[in-house]
């Protein structure tokens, strides 16, 4: 009996998450549900300006992220994070579907962050917004009118590794937690740069079709990339890149895939200006 729940515990840690991403199709077929948010969320507003999904509220990137000791990208306070999405709409009951437009890296971030809130109904439309043109669907240029979103944090602060929960981790023989680089192979290592003893090296951009577009690799190609990594199902992964961008995108594709994953925020910039021990 204690085999059989074992082995039921390990499927479901290791199925796949396939309401977090969302098709255009499914999209456009839910565009007016009442408890449905779309975020567009970028680094800067001319693509949204130019044409976004209709209803779609814009999010900037800046509001999601500080500097903070000299360390980019950092999360805000929680209290300031909660007044970003309660403004574009989001409540508590609300299902919050994400688009990024030139990269995916900003929408990955925004799903960081609401998991980081303890707000769980949230997914990201597959290819962004060239998967929503590829159909030819109707764009708009209005700016939607918003009623701020009433929105409780149930912040989830063990999903943030810290660098002294990295050192550890590679301080061990037997890790508790796979370390994994998700920077290009020549950032990884050799002349152009080092990494975190023990990490594991999985390039994010690897994990969508093309460096153009931004569609997610199918599950079974996703399983491959991450088992030719090394990255083990039965104990939990922790992503980092330079500044937590990055590391974002390869969060939610590890979570999509069933992985127990966080994320260590400062990443590089943080390892490298605090002294971290780094190898090739």
């Amino acid at each position: 009996m204690k085999k059989l729940l074992f082995l039921m515990s390990m499927a479901a840690f290791g199925a796949t998450r396939s309401d977090m991403l969302v098709s255009a199709d499914w999209l456009a077929q839910h565009l007016n549900d009442s408890k449905i948010v779309i975020l567009h969320v970028s680094a800067n507003k001319t693509a949204y300006d130019a044409g976004h999904i209709p209803g779609a509220r814009f999010v900037p990137q800046s509001d999601l992220v500080v500097t903070r000791d000299g360390i980019p990208n950092e999360l805000p306070p929680a209290a300031d994070l909660v007044k970003v999405f309660a403004t574009a709409g989001v409540t508590d009951d609300t299902r919050v579907i994400l688009y990024g437009d030139t990269s995916p890296l900003p929408p990955s971030r925004a799903y960081f962050t609401l998991d980081y809130l303890g707000h769980e109904q949230t997914a990201m439309l597959d290819g962004g917004l060239d998967a929503w043109k590829s159909g030819n669907r109707a764009l708009s240029k209005d700016a939607p009118t918003i009623a701020t979103g009433k929105l409780t944090a149930k912040v989830n602060a063990k999903l943030v590794v810290q660098m002294d929960d990295v050192k550890a981790m590679t301080s061990k023989a037997s890790a508790s937690a796979t370390i994994l680089d998700v920077r290009s192979a020549a950032e990884y290592k050799g002349e152009k740069g080092a990494h975190i003893p023990s990490a594991l090296n999985m390039y994010w951009m690897d994990t969508q079709l093309t460096r153009e577009n931004q569609t997610l690799k199918s599950e079974g190609e996703l399983r491959k990339i991450a088992e030719a990594a090394g990255i083990p199902m039965n104990k939990p992964v922790v992503t980092y890149c330079n500044s937590g961008m990055q590391a974002s995108q390869s969060y939610f594709t590890l979570k999509y895939l069933g992985y127990d994953v966080k994320l260590y925020d400062g990443s590089m910039s943080e390892w490298n200006a605090k002294g971290g021990q780094v190898e090739k």
